[in-house]
């Protein structure tokens, strides 16, 4: 059987855990308040990190250039 999409990828969230420092736990906070102002949705700020994280590394080209290449060589077996 032919479908249009193939296989998802494995979804299942990979949790972790990290410190940071107050200013930067603080700026987060302020995040998280200034979200809810806009949005009139209340999210705590572990919630906000993820898209944060995606979004930087997405808008970040020096890494998408490393991580293909990295990725290039680990397939060619070096």
């Amino acid at each position: 059987m032919s479908l249009r999409i193939g296989r998802l990828p494995d979804r299942t969230p990979v949790k972790l855990t990290i410190s940071v420092e107050p200013e930067l736990a603080s700026a987060l906070a302020d995040y998280a308040a200034i979200y809810a102002e806009t949005y009139s949705a209340d999210e705590k700020p572990e919630a906000l990190v993820p898209a944060m994280l995606d979004m930087f590394l997405s808008s970040d080209a020096g890494f998408k250039r490393a991580r293909k290449a990295l990725h290039a060589r680990a397939s060619k077996g070096e």
